[in-house]
């Protein structure tokens, strides 16, 4: 049984103890990987103590430490003398596989990154453990989980040229909660209060704690939680942002990281107009948002109705919020009231923030939870899309921030919705009319556009004219409750 202090996380806790206790001869290799403060470090030591496995987490420190904190934890475990023949990582792989030949065991190695760096030989002691084994057909059932947050030393240790390649039985990604898990772990009833907080916080579990395992008392009481949580230097929220940037870009340009997320923050999109802002060099630019992506801050996906133009968002709220509410303001933090900071900042924060957040929270909405019959199939993509709209001055497009496709392979699926978000307006008839507007040029450009059904997603509500043009089956409205408990 799952322990009552791991909240949610149900499928993930249920493939690990199926992989812990699968009773099948031969040894057992599975990887847990995900992105800082996701749960990995809880979840594994809840199971090791459920299963009565070994758990041991990895530190920076030189090979030979590593090993003397191993063997002496090894010895705890198993009730015996540290080993004093341990030469080597070989050494060390085989004593905790041994520890599989009675059992099914999980043994668990945290943060192997830490050791890779160290000692880049480890895998190919892994690996050269495993092919004995089974090359012997030793009745042995250990079942090894490899854990790391450090996402591309991850992808490196089980790529095609590793030679771990091949070996897992397991692969488990920790992602951050959705959306609605995040309102049930903080205990927020208000959808509206709901998406405020997520769009500071997101789904990071770790983060509940860090804000005091309290959420705002509601929504009057936001404003005064941003100031006592997120924006007060004591606590751990603080600098969080920080510790993300250093932890997880690996010592390279973290100035120019820093500047391209306020760019995206602040609305840029695209490669082309980040380098602009950052008035880099295209190809700096693009290393540094590669290496942005390649740690699971930013996420790129094609433009719904330009395929070839990638569009970038940061994935991390709590980094959303502070390039774009809080950077700009760090200084006058140290020098004037933090509720005076945050007045000048909100507006900002409701802009460019709360605003493309609600954007991305309809769009997994589409993809989580709405049902099939919503748009005549299930959903493939659901996407920001943007085309140049000739009825207006020259260089303005016409955008929909929640576009929905259905699946058609390596082409783009038929258009099932357009759609607008707005997080702060009431939507009325003439949004309504925008979204045909867009319709016509998308007609007019040999998109098939015949079952394509309009919606308008608003945080605020609807005006009773678009209600009853919803009434008459001319658009599917979404509010902030059927976000949070609709289909």
């Amino acid at each position: 049984m799952k322990p009552e202090t791991v909240f949610d996380r149900d499928a993930e806790w249920d493939a690990l103890v199926a992989f812990a206790c699968d009773t099948r001869p031969g040894p057992g290799l599975g990887v847990v990987s995900g992105r800082l403060r996701q749960g990995k470090t809880y979840l594994l030591k809840e199971l090791t103590a459920a299963l009565d496995g070994f758990y041991f987490g990895a530190q920076s420190a030189a090979q030979a430490e590593s090993l003397r904190r191993l063997s002496d934890e090894l010895a705890q475990y198993t009730g015996t003398s540290p080993p004093t023949h341990w030469h080597g990582w070989e050494d060390a792989i085989h004593a905790l596989l041994e520890l599989g030949d009675r059992r099914p065991v999980p043994i668990v190695i945290d943060e192997i990154p830490d050791l890779v760096r160290q000692s880049p030989p480890l895998p190919s002691a892994i690996h050269s453990a495993y092919r004995r084994l089974r090359d012997t057909g030793r009745d042995n059932r250990a079942r090894l989980l490899l854990s790391g947050s450090a996402l591309p030393v991850m992808h490196r240790l089980f790529s095609a040229a590793s030679p771990l390649h091949g070996l897992t039985d397991l692969e488990l990604t920790l992602r951050p909660l959705d959306y609605r898990q995040a309102a049930r772990l903080w205990n927020i009833e208000d959808p509206g209060l709901a998406l405020l907080v997520h769009a500071v916080v997101g789904g990071t579990p770790a983060y509940w704690g860090y804000g005091g395992e309290r959420a705002p008392g509601g929504l009057a009481d936001f404003d005064a939680w941003v100031c006592r949580t997120v924006l007060n230097s004591r606590t751990p929220l603080f600098l969080e942002a920080h510790h993300l940037m250093q932890e997880e870009t690996d010592h390279w340009d973290r100035a120019l990281c820093h500047s391209a997320l306020t760019a995206i923050a602040s609305g840029c999109s695209t490669q082309g107009e980040i380098a602009e802002r950052l008035g880099a060099p295209l190809a700096d630019a693009a290393r540094c948002l590669a290496l942005l992506r390649e740690n699971g801050l930013l996420h790129g996906e094609p433009d719904a109705f330009r395929p070839k133009l990638i569009r970038l968002r940061i994935t991390e709220s709590l980094l959303a919020f502070e390039h774009a509410a809080v950077w700009p303001y760090r200084s006058a933090l140290e020098q004037q009231g933090v509720a005076e900071v945050w007045r000048r900042a909100r507006p900002v924060f409701d802009s460019a923030v709360a605003g493309p957040h609600f954007a991305q929270i309809c769009r997994d909405w589409v993809m989580d939870f709405a049902d099939s019959a919503v748009f005549g199939a299930h959903p493939a993509t659901a996407a920001h899309g943007s085309l140049p709209d000739p009825a207006n001055r020259v260089g303005t497009e016409a955008h929909a921030e929640v576009v929905v496709r259905g699946p058609a392979g390596a082409r783009p699926g038929a258009l099932l919705s357009v759609g607008m978000a707005r997080w702060d307006e009431v939507m009325d008839l003439h949004h309504l009319e925008h979204l045909r507007h867009l319709l016509d040029l998308l007609a007019s450009g040999g998109e098939e556009i015949t079952h394509t059904r309009p919606a308008c997603y608003s945080g605020v509500g609807f005006t009773s004219a678009l209600r009853a043009a919803e009434a008459n089956g001319h658009v599917v409205l979404v509010d902030l409750d059927r976000l949070y408990r609709g289909r």
